[in-house]
């Protein structure tokens, strides 16, 4: 079997093909990398007999409608899936072959009314019902997600051979696959609980789907062709629980400071705050950081904001890896109510282009 995850970035495409039937099936393709897909497939003598989406997806635009047109194969997905331009609907428990490798068909609802996994011999991609270790599971507060149904999915997969490679739909932190055995013992979504008491967790943690979601997920339903058919922000973990936040809290905007003046404030003493939201191990690879940085991650900012009160009146200026993050640490903050919050345009992408200077290790607050 050949197995390849293609895509550079936190949304997964995985080709599948046989050694000898040199059949493939691409899994939850993305439109922008479509062109590299098929120069793959072409290259490595594949002919593309199936693409399958695990679901509607509403961080990144689909390219199955478009590898479907380029090379005339099937366009799978669950019977619910409200998109068009599908050509062949499963339902739970279909069982096919590519080439001489066994595939069947769960249905897994929760994080979307039309999300499936599909379980092999010895992996299963899981979409977006079941992320890597701490990430957890994709979340149940977009249209059609619905938290009872995601405990029931769970609960389809906690009943599954351990000895399964878990492969999901997106990977935003650097985690590698490993069995269903190890996620059961590390994944919060898989700890035993009641079905009410996973409906309360999860509701107790969505915050609501971003804006820019509902139009992804519109473009989705058209079958859209175009990349730039709906705006999607970059460096965003956006399937995650927690991912995102509305566009605009309180009906204020984040004001943006580009690098040059952030570097221009630093040079002349004024006492801007930086606070990264980066993992703490971005902050020491390839990009760096800015000296005196304070570091706290996106993810754990709601609940350390007492750490921040002394710098309440302070202009605070968030940074992450190209934006989004920092976008949305901006939001939490402008909800807290600090009065003063930019984001640094660019992260530190743009900072390591303009070549301004990095800082030696830093801590939290």
């Amino acid at each position: 079997m050949i197995f390849e995850q293609l895509n550079p970035h936190a949304c997964r495409t995985y080709l599948i093909g046989d050694e000898k039937s040199r059949e493939a099936v691409l899994v939850d393709p993305v439109l922008e990398h479509v062109e590299d897909y098929l120069k793959t497939l072409d290259q490595r003598k594949l002919t593309l007999t199936h693409v399958i989406d695990t679901h509607t997806h509403a961080d990144h635009i689909s390219g199955g409608a478009a590898l479907k047109d380029e090379t005339s194969c099937q366009y799978v997905m669950h019977h619910k899936a409200p998109a068009r331009c599908v050509t062949f609907h499963v339902t739970d428990g279909f069982e096919c072959h590519l080439g001489n490798i066994p595939m069947k068909v769960i249905s897994t609802p929760g994080h979307t009314k039309d999300s499936i996994a599909l379980v092999m011999s010895d992996r299963i991609l899981t979409g977006d019902v079941l992320f890597l270790d701490d990430a957890g599971a994709g979340r149940t507060d977009l249209p059609g997600g619905d938290s009872g149904e995601h405990w029931d999915s769970m609960q389809r997969v906690l009943g599954l051979p351990d000895h399964l490679i878990v492969y999901p739909a997106h990977e935003y932190r650097g985690r590698q696959p490993s069995s269903l055995k190890n996620q059961k013992l590390c994944n919060p979504n898989l700890k035993p609980r009641s079905r009410r008491a996973y409906i309360d967790y999860l509701e107790g943690l969505k915050l609501g789907p971003a804006d820019w979601m509902k139009d992804v997920l519109k473009a989705n339903y058209a079958c859209a062709r175009d990349p730039k058919a709906a705006w999607i922000p970059v460096d965003v973990p956006a399937c995650e629980v927690k991912g995102t936040m509305a566009i605009g809290t309180n009906d204020q905007l984040v004001a943006g400071m580009p690098v040059e003046e952030i570097k221009r404030e630093l040079d002349e003493g004024i006492p801007l705050f930086l606070l990264d939201v980066r993992d703490a191990h971005e902050l020491i690879e390839e990009l760096g950081h800015i000296a005196g940085v304070t570091n706290i991650p996106v993810t754990a900012l709601a609940h350390r904001l007492d750490e921040l009160d002394a710098y309440r009146n302070r202009t605070i200026v968030t940074i992450c890896k190209a934006g989004g993050r920092a976008h949305t640490a901006a939001q939490i903050l402008m909800q807290a109510g600090f009065p003063k919050v930019h984001v640094m345009m660019g992260g530190m992408t743009g900072w390591k282009k303009a070549g301004f200077p990095m800082g030696n290790p830093v801590g939290g607050a």
